[in-house]
């Protein structure tokens, strides 16, 4: 039975035993998956031409031409309306959410019957990556105690073996020394060459070795070592593993998007020797179901969208609605936490929204008297205002007012925290704004402690313990709403991967500088060598977070959604691009993750 699992759930598995006996309860699973006559899968498929002639094209936005008014023209949604007309076939959910309880439950079957504490690891690797772990969260929780405590391991010659446990522990909160790789080193200090041979070890090592946190040479050299390796014989490795060496170069795993990586590792496990055809299905089943109940989140929040800036009527703010719920549905894409992703969605539309009237149109008396008002938190302060900012005023405490009568009974969320985080938002932009209008040159330390409370990430998380478990809930606000140093380094990396993105784009006189610019002058360089420096200092920010995950285990559960945001960065930002804001990057991955079926 242990070779049974080995084999069957081992993604790295090249090929499978002879011994026709070994997947005898694999073979007997899959006879008992039966095949309908007309997939609903391949149903949808057949209509993704038609799908994509109905999506609306990418439009590309026209920058003033001057900057003397203090405006931005923002380029228009490629979505609009899409999402409030968009049906998917009917009728084709039903015998998925039957098929998807019986394949759950042959998986539990296989998860009682696992005996090998290596075929565990690999399979709870497995899940995590296929994006199904979410229904089987008691098993990874007994299975991570039991890999964390097998001295099977101590003995082990493989380098992904060892490489993949100190991961998965470390990834979960649980403390694992660097020594475990002293068995692999030469007696010069560096890594063994033979280990050169070994590519699936080697990206195994990589992966691993990006959860070092401060003062861990042996890490930082696994990581050069697996590397250099890694990119010379790049061009030599097969398909799948060519491309997961090709992400990994580019994003290490452990700082990857959770659910955009799902969809890629989804096709490269399909085309793995030896992968499970069971555990493929209830993933691109369950892949399916989520959509029909993100798509319904989605008209939702877009037909709030349109209420919310048709009432405000404030022509220079971003329409970034789709790409807000994207933000949130990368957070948090299980089914269950559909209040969380719609309060991620509206508070990162009004921060959006007050950022772009801060930044793009209002001045100076009226940035102070808009701050004045928020600050406040009264109808009644309406009146400071004038008259285009009071609908959006009326509007925020209209939201805000919604979300508390939406709340359920039995969920202890204090959405005071919330209000307190978007006034503290709010003072960072009143003065960012008066550095504006002073002509303050800030020096780099001064911006990025500012800047990094305005990207409204301290907001966010205080936003996302709406969904942490409600025995957990008044702990991790006051946690999270006090800015701890995981939430300021989150800030950070955001802040710092912003700013990179951003310092091509053209700005308008009047703006503060960002962070490269701020460190250019402050160093007299060249702005290659301050985003060289500053990649060093989201190193700092990565370990920062790192080491979060073993000082306080009774909020390791809110700090994984602030890691989380952290790494939802790397999606947003990539390749120095900000897909929030120049939403065309985005396009493609939207209609994968809620348009095109697998």
């Amino acid at each position: 039975m242990d070779c049974l699992f080995y084999f069957c759930f081992s993604p790295c598995t090249t090929e499978m035993p002879s011994d026709s006996s070994a997947c005898v309860l694999s073979r007997k699973l899959r006879g008992r998956v039966p095949k309908p006559p007309r997939h609903p899968i391949k149903l949808l498929s057949c209509r993704i031409a038609r799908i994509h002639e109905a999506l609306p094209e990418s439009q590309v936005g026209i920058a003033s031409s001057t900057c003397d008014d203090k405006q931005t023209a923002h380029e228009p949604s490629p979505w609009g309306d899409f999402f409030i007309g968009y049906e998917p076939m009917q009728g084709s959910t039903e015998w998925m959410n039957v098929q998807v309880d019986k394949l759950k439950e042959d998986v539990r079957m296989f998860l009682k019957t696992c005996n090998n504490t290596r075929a565990r690891m690999f399979l709870l690797d497995t899940l995590q990556r296929l994006g199904i772990d979410h229904h089987f969260q008691d098993w990874i929780d007994a299975a991570l105690i039991e890999i964390l405590e097998s001295t099977e391991f101590s003995s082990s010659s493989s380098l992904q073996e060892v490489s993949l446990r100190f991961r998965l522990l470390r990834e979960h909160g649980y403390w694992l020394s660097p020594d475990v790789f002293n068995k692999f080193m030469a007696d010069d200090g560096s890594f063994s060459k033979y280990l050169t041979n070994d590519p699936r070890g080697l990206l195994s090592l990589y992966n691993a070795a990006h959860l070092l946190v401060q003062g861990e040479p042996i890490l930082e050299e696994a990581i050069s070592f697996a590397r250099h390796h890694l990119e010379s014989m790049s061009g030599s490795l097969k398909s799948p593993l060519a491309g997961e060496v090709k992400r990994a170069l580019h994003i290490p795993l452990p700082r990857t998007c959770r659910r955009a990586e799902t969809l890629h590792y989804i096709s490269n496990y399909e085309k793995e020797e030896g992968h499970d055809p069971i555990l493929l299905e209830l993933a691109k089943l369950d892949f399916n179901l989520l959509q029909y109940v993100h798509l319904k989140e989605l008209r939702a929040i877009t037909e709030w969208w349109k209420q919310f800036s048709g009432h405000i009527g404030l022509s220079y703010i971003r329409d970034r609605v789709v790409e807000s719920y994207t933000w949130a549905y990368v957070l948090y894409y299980e089914k269950g936490f559909e209040l969380p992703r719609s309060m991620f969605t509206k508070m990162l539309v009004l921060i959006t929204t007050i950022d772009d009237t801060y930044d793009s149109h209002a001045t100076i008396e009226e940035c102070r008297k808009l701050h004045e008002a928020i600050q406040r938190w009264d109808e009644r302060a309406v009146s400071l205002l004038p008259d285009y900012l009071k609908k959006l005023y009326i509007e925020l405490l209209r939201t805000f007012k919604n979300i508390e009568a939406e709340m359920p009974r039995n969920i202890n969320y204090d959405i005071a925290y919330l209000k307190k985080a978007i006034q503290n938002n709010v003072m960072g932009y009143l003065q960012e704004a008066e550095w504006s209008h002073k002509n303050h040159k800030p020096s780099f330390e001064e911006q990025i402690n500012l800047t990094s409370v305005t990207i409204g990430t301290p907001a966010l998380c205080v936003c996302m313990m709406a969904g942490m478990d409600n025995m957990e809930m008044k702990q991790t606000l006051e946690w999270t709403s006090s800015v701890p140093g995981p939430v300021i380094a989150a800030a950070k990396i955001g802040r710092f991967m912003n700013d990179i993105a951003a310092f091509e784009r053209r700005k308008c006189k009047g703006d503060v500088a960002s962070t490269v610019e701020c460190y250019i002058n402050d160093h007299g360089v060249t702005g290659e060598v301050a985003i060289a420096r500053i990649d060093t200092l989201l190193e700092v920010e990565w370990r920062t977070l790192n080491q979060a995950r073993f000082e306080n285990r009774a909020m390791l559960p809110a700090l994984q959604r602030i890691i989380g945001l952290a790494r939802s960065a790397t999606f947003f930002f990539d390749n120095r691009n900000d897909a929030y804001t120049s939403s065309k990057h985005l396009r493609r991955t939207i209609e994968s993750f809620f348009v095109k079926p697998i």
